[in-house]
């Protein structure tokens, strides 16, 4: 499993993000707190508060090396 960091603080953000990682067959979830939600899930992103950074946690034994590329806008620090 690979955990990172991400901003999606504005609705674009959240739609650009979810087109993107729903090309991959990864399971992905966003962490907020103790909240947990399918990343692939507009609504349930939008459930959460975006306000401040959310973590993506992607479960594969994989390289998904090119999805944390495509994704790189998004990941904060």
């Amino acid at each position: 499993m690979k955990s990172i960091s991400l901003l999606l603080n504005t609705t674009q953000s959240v739609k650009n993000f979810v087109n993107t990682i729903s090309q991959y067959d990864y399971d992905m979830d966003l962490r907020c707190g103790r909240y947990v939600v399918d990343a692939k899930s507009i609504l349930g992103i939008f459930s959460l508060d975006l306000n401040r950074p959310v973590v993506l946690e992607i479960h594969s034994d994989s390289d998904c090396s090119e999805l944390v590329e495509k994704i790189s806008k998004y990941i904060c620090q």
